[in-house]
């Protein structure tokens, strides 16, 4: 039964249908908020120790997707993201699963990202809607035609995977921040389409092939219909965020359309259970989950009270609004914000303790002089930087300097902070 406090909140924020108020009000499943942060966590690899045993592919298919990114303050994202679940994670191991056991591809969720080889099959209407997009993209009007594109595969098949530095086309005209010569919009272009994949990475520069010579004949023999497909996002969505409301699921692979999600919906309402998701601030808010959530509740890991610290594109904080309704925690990447608009700092790790975040810390990594650099430190409002949390801060810095083979770490700020932006 439902408490009046909880029942007046719940009906500020349900739907102004008086059948909905009615079908949750009776039905739904509530999760405190101290609940939905655990389980968060718990779902995604965070609330235990990352220790043990590792299974890098474990980890992958666990947060479905691990997200690419070029750059390297100091350790590439992807890296980061698998060496926050278990640090005895290093660098080659992510191109191996890739370029010698065939077990991911690598394809655009909401960005460039590695999945699953087996998550494939899943994935051609992803390829189809890219085509389309791109097709009616005012930036890629200007891919070479087929003809030419041919002439790349050409090479390819004759010469074997080959990166952009194998072609010496010039961008005509003027230059802008986004320009790209030919050869490089038709490698992406087919590479976005699925007619080349990702053969393997050096020094992360990518080396592409005909999908056909990446992608085992065994996955490329399986095929499913759009619904399936769209079905097999959703409920995998759902599984991984535990709980949400349609758009946080829409937000998860970004492979699917809000209208293909509010589909799937009904069709899936017999699997599904109306939840209330109390938030950071204490309001309640509307949801779905899958039929097991009180189970999954109820068996989330409890987080560890070790102190991390999150690489920016970690899948856990990615979604920003979601990121504030469970934690109150406001954050946003500012790389490409003027240095004198920055709030925070240019490549800013926010600091988890627990199922808090308790401030956000600068770094920057020199490798060839073996330094690791804190240049700003901050507190979260209200949190106390005690004597102890600044111990558990000195431990995993010290933990990410083995990590990226440095042996010094130089304090260029206060190792005390004060809470709020610089």
């Amino acid at each position: 039964m439902i408490d009046s406090v909880v029942l007046s909140k719940s009906i500020n924020c349900l739907s102004t249908r008086p059948e909905t108020h009615i079908y949750l009000l009776m039905k739904n499943f509530r999760i405190h908020n101290r609940d939905a942060r655990r389980l968060w966590l718990s779902t995604h690899g965070l609330a235990g120790t990352p220790t043990g045993p590792l299974d890098v592919m474990a980890i992958i298919r666990l947060l479905g997707f691990v997200q690419l990114d070029t750059i390297r303050v100091v350790l590439r994202a992807h890296h980061h993201i698998i060496w926050s679940r278990n640090q005895n994670y290093r660098e080659p191991m992510l191109n191996v699963c890739l370029a010698e056991e065939r077990a991911l591809f690598e394809h655009f969720t909401h960005d460039a990202s590695v999945l699953p080889m087996e998550f494939y099959p899943m994935w051609q209407k992803q390829y189809r809607r890219m085509k389309a997009k791109l097709d009616n993209s005012k930036y890629y009007r200007a891919v070479p035609k087929p003809a030419a594109r041919q002439v790349i595969k050409d090479r390819i098949r004759d010469e074997g995977p080959l990166s952009t530095h194998a072609f010496n086309s010039k961008h005509k005209g003027q230059k802008q921040m986004w320009s790209r010569p030919p050869h490089k919009m038709a490698l992406d272009y087919m590479w976005y389409i699925g007619e080349l994949n990702t053969s393997h990475r050096k020094n992360f520069a990518k080396y592409y092939d005909l999908a056909h010579r990446v992608v085992p004949q065994a996955i490329l023999d399986q095929t499913h219909n759009d619904q399936t497909q769209i079905d097999w996002l959703c409920e995998n969505a759902l599984s991984r965020i535990g709980f949400g409301s349609l758009g946080d699921v829409q937000r998860f692979w970004e492979a699917m359309s809000s209208q293909e999600v509010r589909s799937w919906e009904k069709r899936a309402r017999s699997k599904l259970v109306p939840v209330l998701i109390e938030t950071a601030a204490g309001n309640w808010v509307e949801g779905i989950a899958p039929q097991n959530i009180e189970q999954k509740v109820a068996e989330a890991t409890p987080p560890t009270s070790r102190l991390r610290i999150l690489n920016p594109f970690d899948p856990t904080i990615r979604d920003r609004d979601r990121l504030l309704r469970l934690f109150g925690f406001e954050y946003r990447n500012e790389m490409f914000v003027p240095a004198a608009q920055r709030k925070w700092g240019y490549y800013v790790y926010p600091l988890l303790e627990g199922p808090q975040f308790v401030g956000r810390i600068e770094l920057k990594a020199d490798r060839k002089s073996g330094l690791l650099t804190v240049l700003n430190l901050w507190a979260e409002p209200k949190i106390k930087w005690t004597p102890a949390r600044h111990q558990k801060l000195c431990a995993e810095l010290a933990r990410l300097a083995k990590m990226i083979g440095v042996n010094q770490i130089q304090w260029n700020c206060s190792p005390h902070p004060v809470s709020g932006a610089k």
